[in-house]
């Protein structure tokens, strides 16, 4: 693999679950690349594979079969404290349901990925100041996460997972739990770090988010069942 626009790809990737007896293919054979500064919008009914595609392009899963390459790095042999640590600094995760610390403000769920990359006080505090102006919620800093609306949560997310400056950001149908209006406003929010050069994953049911992709990977059963780039 020596394409160095390319930053992640999976190389004829399956994942295997033993459900009883029987053996479930979640992913059978796919082959993807994905380019440093794409908008991947991955699609898909449920119990197509999405979730599991999602867990192999963020490292945080190992393929049954086939290799997967994070910057030209084969992670398929690394052991997971190392895959923890390139996981921390290469990739940002945002979920459905937030997934924040309630005891902890919104500069604090910020700064808290931080901590595992050895940054000191002053300089969490720093960059978690920068990151909560990106994401328009300097005004909200020292709230709890219950006293935020959905939108602000999910604003706070996204901050955390721009913590360590990561290349990809990758979104586990982030507008699910969010009113019209504020998926709207979140997928702005995608499109702009986009703009500035981070490549966003987002995975999703909705196909009204389709429009955002330069690349369009439809699964199902296992497979890319179609793959469409735009001319964006």
């Amino acid at each position: 693999m020596n394409n160095t626009n390319t930053i992640i790809k999976l190389d004829n990737v399956e994942k295997h679950y033993q459900m009883g007896e029987s053996i479930v293919k979640a992913l059978d054979g796919v082959d993807v690349t994905i380019n440093k500064g794409d908008f991947v919008v991955i699609i898909g009914p449920s119990g197509s594979g999405k979730s599991t595609m999602m867990n192999m392009v963020g490292a945080l899963d190992l393929a049954t079969k086939g290799e997967i390459f994070l910057e030209g790095q084969d992670i398929e042999h690394l052991e997971e404290s190392d895959l923890a640590q390139i996981r921390g600094r290469k990739i940002g995760f945002v979920f459905q349901t937030f997934n924040l610390i309630p005891t902890l403000t919104a500069l604090g769920n910020i700064t808290l990925p931080m901590i595992f990359q050895g940054l000191s006080d002053e300089e969490r505090n720093i960059r978690g100041e920068k990151i909560l102006q990106d994401v328009k919620l300097s005004h909200r800093k020292n709230h709890l996460p219950n006293e935020l609306s959905g939108g602000e949560r999910q604003r706070v997310a996204i901050g955390r997972a721009l913590a360590n400056n990561p290349e990809v950001i990758l979104a586990d149908e982030p507008t699910g739990n969010l009113d019209s209006k504020t998926g709207l406003e979140i997928m702005g929010l995608f499109q702009d770090l986009n703009k500035k050069g981070k490549t966003i994953i987002l995975v999703t049911h909705d196909l009204s988010l389709v429009k955002y992709a330069t690349k369009v990977l439809k699964i199902r059963d296992g497979k890319i069942e179609h793959e469409t780039r735009s001319k964006k």
